[in-house]
């Protein structure tokens, strides 16, 4: 599945953003999902994942309470809702996907990165103080 991450931007410290995740040409229905970040001179971090059917969701400590993985009623897109931005936020944000045995729960390893199969270009967030 081609996937392309959408809805980065400038915004100041408080802001927020909906990041969008789309599958091009096909729906998500079959993909647990997953967003990571990667700041400059980091490695790539873990921010939420979201099991097939949306029933399971998890977060990173970092941006728990702040920021929701969600999907669309037609299974096309994946949104990451982000509130309450902070500096630390600022990053480049992708989104991933991959194939897993159910639809209900995360599989093990849905914060890593190697687990995923499918990636987006990714889309830049940065977060004025």
């Amino acid at each position: 599945v081609q996937l392309q991450a959408s809805g980065g931007g400038l915004v100041q410290t408080g802001g927020s953003l909906r990041l969008s995740c789309t599958a091009l040409g096909r729906t998500l229905s079959n993909y647990a999902m997953g967003w990571f970040r990667q700041a400059p001179g980091k490695e790539r971090e873990f921010v939420a994942a979201r099991s097939k059917n949306g029933a399971r969701t998890e977060y990173a400590d970092s941006v728990q309470g702040r920021v929701t993985i969600s999907g669309d009623s037609d299974k096309s897109t994946v949104y990451l809702i982000m509130n309450s931005l902070k500096p630390e936020d600022t990053a480049i944000y992708y989104c991933a996907a991959r194939i897993t045995p159910s639809s209900y729960m995360l599989a093990s390893g849905y914060s890593y990165a190697s687990s995923y199969t499918y990636w987006g270009q990714g889309t830049e967030v940065t977060v004025s103080s």
